[in-house]
């Protein structure tokens, strides 16, 4: 079920008046009423993948319940690595099956030897990386003995499937989520206005600039070689504020679903695109993503507390395998790569906790070194986005070599360029309202908040109508895929 559906705009009221009319005075009915609702939401798409989140669901209760009650170290490993397994099996198998199984192949071809070996049609059920990594949460940190094992099945059923954020996002903790559905909740007018706004932000930032973008993303990927490297660069910009609109838009939504639940959901997006080097990127794009390999892999890798040398890989395992993550082909690989060759130097400078605080803080304006460091960072994360979005490596790199050409310096053209150049118009304005509204969690949150309620309300009122009015081709969301 879509956010940006009919489906959905039937389906929240629903849930949220039987949630606070019918269920409110029974906790336990409250979070069953979210499984069933989770599941419904899910089950939406494809009925037949919601035996593996139930599965996922029983293999962590237990293996939460059974780490409770034993205390010998070898077994409560056994334990845990029966989650981890049966988790990253099932993701495993989904997710890179045939691309494991197609390298596997042109490896042993290109030392003159032929195997015989095929591939599945295998379909990826939605959000299986995103609920996968939060299940392991609980059972790892259960483990560690950083949260006690819950007793309640269906709070702990509720925190796997929490509709607003189950498919793609943010990638909750269980020491965060999960304590939330043991106390009881109480309607707040201020919180689901709140939430209500940051909807309708994340609603603009989809429909609006998403799906405007991925109109000429897509014509301009796909089409590549008929394209001029002055236009290929405006369809690597299109892509960049398309993947950022798209999934930035979802955690905004989802954030302000849970809100009118009752539930804080953890900030996921702090407007990445003004950073000033890829540190502070990394800070601020997909946090809840960048937070857990930092929590479950780097750190028990050694983090940067380590000599020169090891930092360094450890480095380059979060990127790679951050970008493993996003898909079976190697232009994710690479695209991590690049990323992490961006970080090294940061790393090995002692300047990647250099910029901790909001670029231009106190200020209107920032300063022209931050201009430039701004517009670098941004160059080179334009840069290493067409790798994400090419089809394969080879495309990526007969994009690139287009863009450095003679080309470069014409004008861009292709069809229906008075439309492009509005979305071009909407992408500016949008970014002013982010940079204007960049302290807050998401832009809007406190826009005209000291002027009279009719300017609030004429400024919600534009944001709507530029909903119905710009709206896009309607596309699915990217971070489904992953």
């Amino acid at each position: 079920m879509l956010f940006n559906s009919i489906d959905f705009a039937i389906f929240l009221p629903i849930v949220f008046v039987l949630y606070w009319f019918a269920t409110n005075k029974n906790l336990k009915l409250q979070n069953f009423l979210i499984v069933t609702a989770s599941y419904v939401f899910y089950g939406w798409w494809d009925w037949r993948f919601l035996s593996l989140i139930l599965f996922s669901t029983i293999v962590d209760y237990l293996v939460g319940r059974a780490l409770a009650s034993e205390e010998t170290q070898q077994k409560r490993q056994i334990y845990l690595w029966t989650s981890i397994v049966v988790n990253l099996g099932f993701l495993g198998f989904f997710k890179y099956y045939n691309f494991f199984i197609a390298n596997f192949i042109s490896a042993f071809t290109l030392f003159g030897k032929e195997i015989n070996g095929s591939t599945l049609n295998i379909i990826l059920p939605v959000g299986i990386s995103f609920y996968t990594f939060q299940t392991l949460s609980y059972s790892i940190d259960v483990y560690k003995r950083r949260l006690k094992p819950t007793n309640d099945f269906i709070a702990f059923s509720a925190f796997v499937s929490f509709f607003p954020q189950l498919v793609a996002g943010p990638i909750e903790r269980a020491t965060h989520l999960l304590p939330q559905f043991y106390k009881k909740r109480t309607f707040d007018y201020s919180k689901a206005v709140n939430g209500m706004r940051q909807i309708l932000w994340g609603l603009f930032k989809k429909v609006v600039i998403a799906d405007n973008c991925a109109e000429y993303a897509n014509m301009i990927f796909n089409n590549s070689a008929d394209y001029s490297g002055s236009t290929l660069v405006l369809g690597a910009l299109f892509f960049t504020f398309q993947i950022y609109g798209d999934f930035s838009g979802y955690s905004d939504i989802a954030i302000g679903t849970a809100r009118l639940f009752g539930f804080d959901l953890m900030q996921n997006f702090a407007f990445p695109y003004f950073s000033r080097d890829f540190a502070e990127f990394w800070r601020r794009w997909h946090i809840s993503l960048s937070t857990w390999f930092r929590d479950y892999l780097y750190i028990p890798l050694g983090g940067s507390r380590v000599n020169t040398a090891r930092a360094i890989r450890n480095t380059f395992i979060i990127f790679i395998v951050s970008g493993f993550w996003h898909g079976a082909n190697w232009t994710f690989i690479i695209w991590g790569l690049l990323n992490a060759i961006y970080f090294i130097p940061l790393l090995l400078s002692g300047k990647n906790r250099k910029h901790l605080n909001t670029v231009a803080q106190g200020r209107y304006l920032p300063t022209f070194k931050e201009l430039i460091s701004m517009g670098f960072t941004f160059a080179l994360t334009v840069f290493a986005w067409i790798f994400f979005r090419a089809e394969n490596a080879s495309h990526a790199l007969n994009y690139i070599s287009e863009i450095f050409s003679p080309s470069l310096f014409t004008v861009p053209e292709f069809d229906d360029m008075r439309k492009a150049f509005t979305t071009l118009v909407l992408v500016c304005i949008f970014v002013l309202i982010e940079w204007t509204g960049r302290n807050d969690q998401f832009a809007i949150a406190h826009s005209f908040s000291k002027q009279k309620i009719y300017v609030r309300w004429l400024f919600y009122m534009i944001i709507i109508f530029a909903i119905f009015w710009f709206q896009g081709d309607k596309q699915g969301f990217i971070y489904f895929q992953f």
